[in-house]
């Protein structure tokens, strides 16, 4: 089980978000949002925010640090290593398991993550046979995007997904996420759009874009 750090919103929570850092950052590193994010009159909800384990990155010169998996090289089509994501996944999954020991089930349950970890919950979310309550991808795309949607489970695209990037993004170029999101939407998916005036980053618009949709999540399963 990966190492997390928790923050609940209220007692007893009836809702779960696990929300996966990028690349070089720890779980901490989207803790200080959730003042802007939540809302009064939201269930009490409990936030999950894993730390990837610390490994050698080939496109950083090998340096260790924390990351979903490695980057091998520049091509965005054969970037991501495979086995690192197959990793990644399966530590996702055990994070969903265990929040449904805790009285979660699949359908009050959110994946969020940024950069990196928005393409392992993207990549997590197309094999779910059971789905979750949505998927949450900000700054990031799908590692080997036409492979991953070949393996899609049938229930998968019952899970609405939120996408964000910003237009001058340096590091995941613009055009790499669009290419995601309309596969996505050609798979079925139903997915909410958004891009902004940003580099790889987020912003306050962002941040209140991605309310209204969890607000609407509420809603759906209630």
């Amino acid at each position: 089980m990966l190492e997390t750090i928790e923050y609940e919103t209220g007692p007893a929570p009836q809702w779960s978000v696990i929300w996966l850092h990028g690349l070089g950052a720890d779980g901490h590193d989207f803790a200080p949002i959730l003042p802007e994010l939540v809302r009064k009159g939201w269930p009490s909800m409990r936030f999950v925010f894993p730390h990837a384990p610390v490994r050698p990155v080939t496109i950083n010169n090998g340096a260790r640090m924390r990351a979903w998996y490695d980057i091998v090289g520049l091509d965005f089509s054969s970037r991501a290593d495979r086995e690192g994501i197959e990793e990644s996944v399966a530590a996702v999954e055990a994070l969903i398991e265990d929040e449904h020991r805790r009285g979660i089930s699949p359908q009050r349950l959110l994946l969020a993550g940024f950069s990196q970890g928005g393409a392992i919950i993207l990549t997590t979310g197309l094999r779910r046979r059971e789905p979750l309550a949505g998927l949450i991808a900000l700054s990031a795309y799908l590692p080997s995007g036409e492979q991953a949607i070949a393996e899609k489970t049938e229930a998968a695209t019952r899970q609405p997904v939120f996408m964000a990037h910003g237009e001058s993004d340096p590091v995941i170029p613009l055009v790499y996420a669009e290419y995601s999101m309309q596969i996505l939407q050609a798979a079925d998916f139903e997915v909410q759009w958004h891009r902004y005036p940003m580099q790889h980053q987020v912003c306050a618009e962002e941040i209140r874009d991605l309310g209204d949709w969890i607000g609407q999540r509420f809603v759906a399963v209630d």
